[in-house]
């Protein structure tokens, strides 16, 4: 059994949320992409500024094959609901990228007043959310 330490260290190893992305992709940080795991017809209505499609129903060697290995992929989905993104970073993780998973999806970054594709949020780079 592992130590309370150990998980929480674990978590955040592989889980990330809004205001961490947020803040990374306004200060210009590069080592993040973010990857939306739902339909292609759900990235097209809503996403997030910048996000990449890959349907993690689709997701193929030769469907990532033009993701960059060196950085880390933020796979998310509509929020906790839906396991989309669970199901997109394992396979993207067993196609040996490095992934965090989004926290609360789509749902919580606009709960949390962050720009979609379709609305301009809270009107600030940072939101005052967590």
């Amino acid at each position: 059994m592992i130590s309370q330490q150990e998980f929480y260290e674990a978590k955040l190893a592989y889980e990330i949320d809004a205001a961490d992305v947020a803040q990374a992709l306004a200060g210009g940080d590069r080592s993040l992409l973010l990857i939306d795991t739902r339909s292609v017809e759900a990235f097209d209505h809503e996403t997030i500024p910048g996000a990449l499609s890959r349907p993690h129903r689709l997701m193929t060697a030769e469907s990532t094959a033009d993701l960059p290995r060196d950085i880390t992929l933020v796979a998310f989905c509509d929020g906790i609901g839906c396991n989309g993104s669970t199901k997109g970073a394992l396979r993207l993780t067993q196609l040996g990228f490095k992934v965090k998973e989004l926290q609360g999806g789509l749902d919580w970054w606009k709960r949390d007043g962050y720009a979609t594709t379709r609305d301009k949020g809270c009107g600030k780079e940072v939101c005052d959310a967590c």
